[in-house]
């Protein structure tokens, strides 16, 4: 007869007492819903106290590997009470087989798993609960038996390999049903977790109105001040404040983008805004030239709650934490995305405007190029560590300020069969009234002593670094290159995050503002462009800038400043050059006859800079993905320049270090698969140190054409630090 289809085989393995057999009882019994499950324990097999390195040589031989051929395995038991061999017994190959116990994810037994398991305790919590549950039988040898634990992991951290980890320190009741949940997301178990995976999907959003308008600072700080991953997508442009009679003062500084220059991008309605759906094609244009609803929306969440997790991406793996359950998968990040996101999992109800639907939110690090196009980081990456690659947080819940409107809305996700799940967002919508009913004033922004920058890159090297990118486009290698370096500073002690963006987005409003909190790591942004948004009907739009121009107190000076932008055919130059780019990126996966270019070098005025942006329109053609649409366009033109491959290689070699945030994207990725991601520029990162210092980093750079000049673009990069670098107390070093 001809074998059965291989099994999947799970191994669920972990010291003693660490609750290994409690998670794989549980597990397997979730499983049964769907498909028929077997269930093998190594301790029917391990041949006596001194037996585990023996019983783990059985198992492989006796069970894994006539199961991994898809037939049935039949073994020898251990008679415990006569001490020796015992009856014969089956495992059945069935849709699924858990093998539990310690040793069941041994090196020798890796080759026919796929997918480890791995359950951790404390040693006194895993010998107290083996005592409890085999009694006293047990106590005369333990440390026998956990000497053989010892040799036998000693060739081979199996925790940190696993594709799943459960912290068992607090029990392990609640594990099963969050290492399902994992399971679903490791590409290699999609198939036969389809069940499971319809379920996911099958959720309910739920929206409630708050006729009040407040304070946005003080809202996240009473929210989310004291959570460990908290995101603030933020409109701060939408609180007025930075407004025109700061033109020309220090302030404007932070948004003095020179001509051409890489972070000289700057519109935007994306992140935190980008619920409102942007201008829409066509749309009139608000005084200021800027598209009416671009700055609409702001959104606060954390990783709380029954839905919440992060994730994050460093050296390949995606490593997703949802409370006690770690999983890791190891594929490339987009297409991690794509099995996340992308497709509508719930429905808006008609009274909410907003396009974020709840889902994740974050950053996309410039080093996902890797994955596009680009070469992967260098792996001797200079201390301190890099942070990773992307950082997401999913929000089954969030506070969306609505600025137009001037009300807040609720957004909690509950799942139909899940009653715990609707109880819990109905406390936590009750929370949340009450905390705005007593919100507490916010005083001014305490900052810390002024940290002293160093750049990496000094003037002469720098200007070194510009004349090469001009050779390099005489050779035809590029037609511009966007060119960035970054200052760095170290301080003793704690630097708090939270009061250098509140000082920041006093000093700099922005429609893409965000506060962004990973552990560690937080990132202060103020950036001012939209680098990608998909909205729920499939309408693709990136709004490059290229072109700035420093306001002026003086209306006459200011109004020749605004001409000077508009006339220069350098400027336009650079924006034609980065819309071809983004028609390029979009059309991947596009409709060929909706790519557009709705506005083309138009004028966009803030408080303290004119900006000459474009919009570059496109439908999702049907059926494609949403990740790999991301991916096609990722990194943003406007921070690499065109040709974007080629550039890419030129500026790895300049640079000679990566980018890490800088440059990538901050944004979210909504259940109704609506996304909206900003350019990372005008951005202070964050990170704690071992010594209980913090690091400070932040990029600026330009963009180099044939025509640039060495001093200028000097300056040019004094003037995107500017900003950030006042606000701190700062100034540019050297």
């Amino acid at each position: 007869m001809a074998d059965a289809p291989r099994p999947v085989i799970i191994a669920v393995d972990g010291r003693s007492g660490a609750g290994k057999t409690t998670v794989a009882l549980e597990l397997a019994a979730l499983l049964r819903r769907h498909r028929t499950v077997s269930l093998f324990h190594l301790e029917d097999i391990y041949p006596g106290w001194d037996g585990l390195a023996a019983g783990v040589d059985r198992y492989v031989s006796t069970v894994l590997a006539p199961l991994s051929q898809g037939r049935d395995a039949r073994w020898t038991a251990w008679d415990w009470a006569a001490q020796y061999d015992g009856d014969s017994r089956t495992t059945a190959a069935a849709d699924v087989v858990l093998v539990e116990g310690v040793g069941a994810a041994h090196a020798s037994a890796l080759p026919f798993l796929d997918v480890v398991i791995w359950v951790e305790a404390p040693a006194l919590q895993r010998k107290q609960r083996a005592l409890d549950r085999d009694g006293e039988t047990y106590a005369p040898f333990w440390d026998r038996w956990a000497a053989q634990e010892n040799l036998l992991f000693a060739g081979g951290a199996v925790a940190a390999t696993a594709d799943i980890v459960v912290d068992g320190a607090a029990g392990v009741a609640a594990a099963p049903e969050q290492v399902l949940s994992a399971l679903t997301e490791l590409p290699a178990l999609e198939p036969v977790l389809a069940p499971e995976l319809a379920r996911r999907r099958g959720l309910e959003l739920s929206v409630e109105r708050l006729e009040v308008h407040p304070a946005g600072p003080a809202l996240f700080a009473a929210l989310y001040g004291q959570s460990a991953n908290a995101v603030w997508l933020d409109s701060s442009i939408a609180d007025g404040v930075g407004t025109a009679d700061s033109v020309g003062t220090a302030g404007a500084g932070s948004t003095a983008d020179g001509v051409g220059t890489a972070d000289g991008v700057g519109t935007a309605g994306g992140v935190g805004t980008a619920g409102a759906g942007g201008s829409g094609r066509g749309a009139p244009i608000a005084p200021g030239g800027l598209p009416p609803g671009r700055s609409r929306f702001s959104i606060m969440a954390d990783a709380d709650g029954w839905f919440g997790r992060t994730a994050e991406h460093s050296g390949g793996v995606t490593t997703v934490r949802a409370g006690q359950v770690t999983a890791r998968i190891r594929a490339p990040f987009f297409r991690w995305l794509d099995t996340v996101w992308g497709r509508k999992a719930v429905r808006a109800p008609e009274h909410y405007p907003g396009d974020f639907t709840l889902g994740w939110l974050g950053w996309l690090g410039y080093e996902l190029k890797g994955e596009t196009g680009g070469a992967p980081p260098p792996a001797d990456l200079p201390h301190p560590a890099a942070p990773p690659a992307a950082a997401l947080l999913f929000a089954g819940r969030a506070v969306v300020l609505d600025h137009e409107l001037r009300c807040v809305f609720l957004l909690t996700l509950t799942e139909a069969n899940h009653p715990l799940t609707r109880a819990e967002a109905a406390a936590w919508r009750a929370q949340v009234r009450a905390t705005v009913a007593d919100l507490p004033a916010a005083g001014a922004p305490a900052l810390p002593p002024a940290p002293a920058f160093t750049l990496r890159d000094g003037e002469a090297r720098y200007k070194a670094m510009i004349s090469a990118s001009r050779a390099e486009i005489r050779e035809g290698n590029s037609y511009e290159i966007c060119l960035t370096t970054q200052l760095s500073a170290h301080a003793a002690g704690r630097v708090d995050a939270w009061e250098c963006y509140r000082a920041l987005r006093r000093r700099s409003p922005a429609p893409f503002a965000a506060f962004l909190k990973f552990g560690g790591v937080a990132v202060c942004s103020t950036s001012p462009e939209r680098f990608l948004r998909i909205d729920a009907a499939g309408l693709m739009r990136a709004e490059p800038i290229k072109g700035t121009r420093r306001r002026d107190a003086d209306p006459l000076v200011d109004a020749a400043l605004r001409a000077d932008l508009a006339s220069s055919p350098k400027d336009r130059a650079e924006n034609v050059m980065i819309v071809d780019l983004l028609r390029n990126d979009l059309s991947h996966f596009a409709l060929p006859e909706t790519l557009t270019v709705p506005r083309l070098c138009a004028i966009e005025s803030y408080a303290t800079v004119h900006q000459l942006v474009s919009t570059v329109e496109a439908r999702l053609a049907p059926g494609s993905s949403r990740a790999q649409a991301l991916a096609a366009a990722f990194p943003a033109g406007s921070m690499t320049g065109a040709p974007k491959i080629s550039t890419m290689a030129i500026l790895d070699r300049l640079e000679g270090a990566p980018r890490g945030i800088y440059s990538g994207g901050i944004g979210y990725f909504s259940l109704n698969a609506a996304m909206d991601l900003s350019v990372t520029i005008r951005t202070l990162v964050l990170q704690d140190t071992d010594d209980g210092g913090t690091h400070l980093s932040l990029g600026v750079g330009g963009a180099i054409t044939a025509d640039s000049d060495d001093h200028a673009e000097w300056l040019e990069i004094q003037a995107k630090a500017f900003g950030v670098l006042s606000t701190l107390g700062a100034t540019f070093p050297g």
